[in-house]
């Protein structure tokens, strides 16, 4: 049986998508300096280059894939928690149906954050799962609503609202926002799940160092 922090226990849809082909091929040998040290780089971390990197930003202007790391350094700023984080972008690839960004979030989960897995796992069910608070139903009531339907009542404000300040309610809506760019990004090229979380659970190659 899987464990919770176990790679083999994956939502089916990312096992179902993994390995597809994206719309466009990915560049296996990218032009430019920064291309190659960014291609290095993310190789080492997941694995493999992921694919919105050989996809998207292979051919696009470097400044273009900037912003992807300028996101990750803006969450560090955050004051709503990192696991309540995780769990809002989680709810909106999940709607959105990017299996990369399922993926690769629960990639991190697994490395990262391990704590945070049940509650990946137990996602779908977080109205009446007694893994999550009230405080974290509130956000990802909030999430789905505004991910579905593109506004909010102002009763699921209001709940929101009696759990976060002013600052985190405007920090929810900037990580709905900011993940359905990564979304649409990877969903209009047919960037799919990479496997990474299976890549994560394989003896990794020694990396052999230039001389």
């Amino acid at each position: 049986m899987a464990t919770a922090t176990s790679p083999t226990h994956q939502p089916r849809e990312l096992k179902e998508q993994t390995g597809r082909a994206s719309y466009l091929a990915s560049i296996e040998k990218p032009k430019g300096l920064m291309l190659k040290l960014l291609y290095r780089f993310m190789g080492r971390q997941f694995g493999k280059v992921p694919s919105w990197l050989s996809v998207f930003s292979a051919r696009m202007p470097l400044a273009y894939s900037s912003w992807m790391g300028k996101v990750y350094k803006l969450n560090k700023k955050l004051k709503v928690g990192p696991d309540t984080v995780a769990l809002v972008r989680a709810r909106v690839d999940s709607i959105n149906g990017c299996t990369w960004c399922m993926d690769a979030g629960r990639w991190y989960a697994i490395n990262k954050a391990p704590h945070n897995v049940p509650k990946l796992d137990a996602l779908d069910e977080y109205r009446t799962s007694p893994l999550f608070s009230d405080k974290e139903r509130a956000a990802l009531d909030f999430a789905t609503e505004l991910t579905e339907q593109k506004h909010v009542s102002p009763e699921t404000f209001a709940a929101l609202s009696r759990h976060y300040s002013e600052r985190e309610i405007c920090e929810i809506v900037w990580l709905v926002s900011s993940e359905h760019l990564f979304n649409i990004n990877n969903l209009g090229l047919g960037i799919g799940s990479d496997g990474l979380c299976e890549i994560s659970g394989r003896p990794q190659p020694a990396v052999s160092r230039a001389t």
